[in-house]
């Protein structure tokens, strides 16, 4: 849905992106520094449970990630390689920043299992966590159907919730977790993500076969 945003963005991200190449950054540069920048912020906010700071760190991190284009149009114009770095990198981001709401779960949810009984608790940590590793299926199979889709001459873009919607919500249900200081919000938003990711996979698995039908090549 926000990808109908971007290019209004870009324009206003233009003068960073011409900050950085006068300081001599290349856009693979931008993509990894971006990108190694989300993985260790991501990691470090699920350890601290710190999510005010993570999510807003985090955010101007995801913005940054999307500096790349900007810089290899005002100089390669972009490369095929450049290309594949940054849909390699996202997929480990996108992994990171999931794997981080898993971390939060267990070690500040206020989960008791060791104690041997289960209370609301556990039940808001588990199903948290539940639904982090199935919105991290979700997540790698839409990127998958899009690669997979190409591969063989056709698109799949579409969806409810692309990357740029993806990181929305989970950054939004860290942000409002941490404001409450309730595990809850957080949970909601990622049960949420897994329910859209569902749905995303399906939408692009749907429009591929539409458009091999119109081929006649089914």
């Amino acid at each position: 849905m926000l990808e109908k945003l971007r290019p209004p963005f870009k324009r206003l991200i233009a003068p960073i992106a011409k900050l950085l190449v006068a300081m001599g950054l290349t856009a693979n540069a931008v993509t990894i520094i971006g990108a190694v920048g989300t993985i260790l912020v991501a990691i470090a906010t699920g350890i601290t449970g710190w999510l005010i700071p993570g999510s807003i760190l985090m955010a101007i991190l995801a913005a940054f990630d999307s500096l790349d284009g900007s810089v290899a149009a005002l100089t390669t114009g972009g490369t095929k390689f450049g290309a594949f770095l940054d849909s390699t990198l996202d997929r480990i981001a996108d992994w990171a920043v999931l794997f981080a709401v898993v971390l939060y779960f267990l070690l500040h949810g206020g989960m008791s299992i060791a104690s041997g009984s289960i209370d609301m608790d556990d039940v808001i940590g588990w199903v948290g966590i539940g639904a982090s590793m199935y919105a991290m299926m979700t997540s790698f199979v839409t990127s998958y159907a899009r690669a997979r889709a190409e591969s063989v001459g056709y698109e799949a873009k579409n969806g409810i919730a692309t990357r740029s919607d993806r990181l929305v919500i989970i950054l939004v249900g860290m942000l409002l977790s941490g404001i409450f200081g309730d595990p809850r919000w957080l949970m909601a938003f990622i049960v949420i993500l897994a329910v859209l990711g569902t749905i995303t996979v399906f939408q692009r698995i749907f429009e591929v076969r539409r458009q091999m039908k119109a081929d006649g090549a089914i």
